[in-house]
């Protein structure tokens, strides 16, 4: 890109120059040179090469068809300003180099014959000149220009691809406090799963105790029935026992035992 825009720079002033040449163009100036009813030695290389650029005129470059050509000067004046200096014809380059090559071809010279042929000379020499630049900058210019639009193609290319990876692991990151999250129930539901399994083994316990209880409860129920059947008969014996020994002294009671 460099490249390129270093050559276009060199060519803004011959831009400029083409169109100082035109701002300098005016009807008298067009006029006076319509007048001429003969050109001046060398003048005709200028209608020839203006022929040549403004109408592609390929055979009658003679002054009746130059004069023709500038029948209207303001439409005249308009059409070198507007003139598409982009596209120049290869053919006509080529006319246009071997009128260049003349030596005469200079504005210094035109300039002592004629002051509009001596405008139009500088005008037809900055477009050909501009034309080469543009010719040789715009391959650049294009190349630079692809290689731009590749660099953001991958660029887009680059951010839609980031977005993508972002998205990712934001997703990366949700299953992993989700994981988490997980984690952490599933070991609560382990804790509790093992203090139930705690207080099942201590309900076994003590249903196993409770069992062996229950044989030992079993035996204190047998014995307390037969004991309820002669209670109130031992319950009598006892109490005549006692008194009948009231009255005895402790050494005697000691003795009935």
């Amino acid at each position: 890109m460099d490249a390129a825009e270093k050559e276009l720079e060199l060519a803004i002033p011959l831009i400029k120059e083409a169109e100082a040449a035109v701002d300098c163009l005016n009807l008298p100036m067009i006029n006076e040179f319509k007048s001429f009813s003969n050109l001046p030695a060398g003048v005709d290389l200028v209608t020839k090469a203006v022929l040549l650029l403004n109408k592609k005129e390929k055979r009658n470059y003679t002054w009746d068809n130059a004069k023709k050509m500038m029948k209207d000067p303001n439409k005249f004046i308009n059409e070198l300003k507007s003139f598409d200096k982009e596209n120049i014809e290869d053919w006509i380059l080529k006319e246009m180099d071997k009128i260049i090559d003349n030596e005469i071809f200079k504005y210094e010279v035109m300039d002592r014959k004629s002051k509009a042929a001596a405008t139009l000379c500088k005008w037809a020499l900055a477009i050909c000149s501009y034309n080469k630049v543009y010719k040789y900058v715009k391959p650049l210019e294009d190349s630079a220009n692809e290689a731009k639009n590749t660099a953001d193609s991958k660029l887009e290319e680059l951010r839609v691809v980031k977005e993508k990876v972002a998205a990712i692991i934001a997703k990366v990151n949700e299953l992993k406090d989700q994981l988490g999250a997980a984690e952490a129930k599933k070991k609560a539901v382990e804790d509790r799963a093992d203090a139930l399994n705690n207080k099942l083994d201590l309900a076994n316990r003590l249903v196993g105790g409770l069992a062996d209880e229950n044989a030992r409860w079993r035996i204190n129920v047998g014995n307390l029935t037969e004991d309820s059947i002669t209670m109130i008969g031992n319950a009598l014996l006892s109490a005549a026992f006692v008194s009948y020994i009231g009255p005895f002294s402790q050494d005697f009671r000691k003795g009935l035992w």
